[in-house]
């Protein structure tokens, strides 16, 4: 029996029938998040047949699912000079083509942000997918990953058609957490569940006066925040976090949530996350409407589709960025990517840490903190890249997730080109591929 051009395996047993289907590609790309879409898009585009695999039912994460409408990480925070390019700029160019992005300064300080209208995200990441030649496929979960001597052989998929074993000549985890990775055997970090960086749910409201909104400095939306706890009428986990404008007149955004001591990787403690996160949204919306002027006739149209995860996964690779790499700015000659973002920790408390990038303004993520020890045919790209607690709360933006998911589409087809292992090709020659692709190295 054939389903969709694959083959069919049924197994009766227990009076049900399991399929087994079976599906051979050049690229296994798991995660279309920020990371996952530019590692589909660069590996298409270099003539090799890939399948991008996603969870959800959209493109974009953190990015879309999650309800952060605003890419970080273009820019160093100071100087507000440009440092990533290729792809990602690509994809932050189309928003703006189609008037549905706009740049402004980051609340914060972290640098010029590119905010942008969600749902056209979605359609410009599918349309860019789908016209590199990449074949998408939503509403899947990569449950088993098999490994034959430090090499995954294959990867089973799990949707609605039963499960689905798919070959792949190399395969990328973009999934933030690392899934693929761990399953494959590659170590891999974890901090304390007291220690991992809160999750958020982002939340939108609208009828908002935002000239009037406007009035009120962060600081004094923070001194309010503070108030307000004190009066003992709300519970307001995070007093520093902030709202801003979208495309959309009289509506924001809003980042103010905060739910600690959760390991997301664990769905028992991510389902009570995502029920704290809303009932948060309703404390911090009610807050808004009584203490900020211009909330007064405002009311919430959203909450993220899913709750905002920071830091789960640190998968162990050929090199831990640290964070003393980040704050010292510091360069490496398998540089695939610059990043200018500041450690920006949020912990379990009130406030959330800031550690800026000294000297030039941007330092390296080298090629090697994409590569887990121990799996020969396995890039990752994202979140869960190999770095330390503190580099990571500095390279997870988003800018930089999709300027690595373009260096690994770019590695796995140099390496099936050369027949090499993802380890052995040449550093020199992925940079200069990337900079042919408009990539800043």
């Amino acid at each position: 029996m054939s389903i969709g051009g694959q083959q069919d395996r049924s197994n009766e047993g227990g009076g049900y029938t399991v399929s087994v289907n079976q599906k051979s590609v050049d690229v296994l790309v798991l995660g279309g998040g920020a990371a996952g879409v530019c590692a589909a898009i660069s590996a298409a585009r270099s003539g090799y047949n890939v399948l991008l695999v996603e969870s959800q039912g959209c493109l974009g994460g953190s990015r879309t699912a999650t309800g952060v409408d605003t890419f970080y990480g273009f820019y160093t925070p100071k100087e507000q000079r440009r440092i990533v390019g290729g792809i990602p700029w690509e994809i932050a160019q189309h928003l703006v083509s189609q008037k549905a992005a706009f740049e402004r300064p980051n609340t914060y300080g972290a640098g010029t942000g590119i905010t942008y209208d969600i749902e056209m995200l979605k359609i410009i990441y599918e349309r860019t997918v789908l016209d590199a030649g990449a074949e998408l496929l939503y509403h899947t979960y990569a449950s088993v990953v098999h490994t034959e001597d430090g090499v995954i052989s294959r990867v089973v998929l799990a949707n609605k058609l039963g499960l689905t074993e798919v070959t792949a000549r190399m395969y990328i985890d973009t999934t933030g957490d690392g899934d693929i990775a761990a399953r494959a055997g590659a170590p891999f970090e974890k901090s304390d569940v007291a220690e991992l960086q809160s999750l958020s749910t982002i939340f939108f409201m609208a009828n908002v006066d935002t000239t009037e909104a406007k009035k009120i400095s962060h600081k004094e939306l923070a001194e309010r925040m503070k108030a307000a706890n004190q009066s003992g009428q709300y519970v307001l986990p995070r007093e520093e976090g902030s709202w801003h404008v979208t495309p959309h007149p009289g509506v924001i955004q809003a980042n103010m949530v905060r739910v600690s001591g959760i390991d997301a990787t664990d769905p028992y403690a991510l389902t009570l996350a995502e029920v704290e996160g809303r009932q948060q949204t309703q404390q911090y919306v009610n807050f808004l409407k009584a203490y900020v002027p211009g909330f007064e006739n405002a009311f919430l149209i959203s909450t993220s589709h899913h709750i905002g995860v920071r830091e789960t996964r640190r998968i162990l690779g050929e090199y831990i960025l640290t964070e003393d790499d980040v704050v010292n700015g510091r360069k490496f000659e398998d540089g695939i990517a610059c990043c200018g973002a500041p450690v920006e920790d949020h912990g379990a408390g009130k406030d959330t840490r800031w550690v800026y990038v000294a000297g030039d303004g941007h330092y390296h993520i080298p090629y090697r903190s994409l590569l887990p020890t121990g799996v020969n045919n396995l890039l990752v790209a994202g979140r869960c890249l190999s770095a330390t607690h503190g580099a990571q709360a500095s390279a997870r933006n988003s800018a930089q997730c999709m300027a690595m998911g373009q260096a690994v589409g770019v590695a796995a087809s140099l390496a099936i080109e050369r027949q090499e292992a993802v380890r052995q090709i040449p550093a020199y020659r992925l940079q200069e591929l990337l900079r042919e692709q408009g990539a800043i190295v």
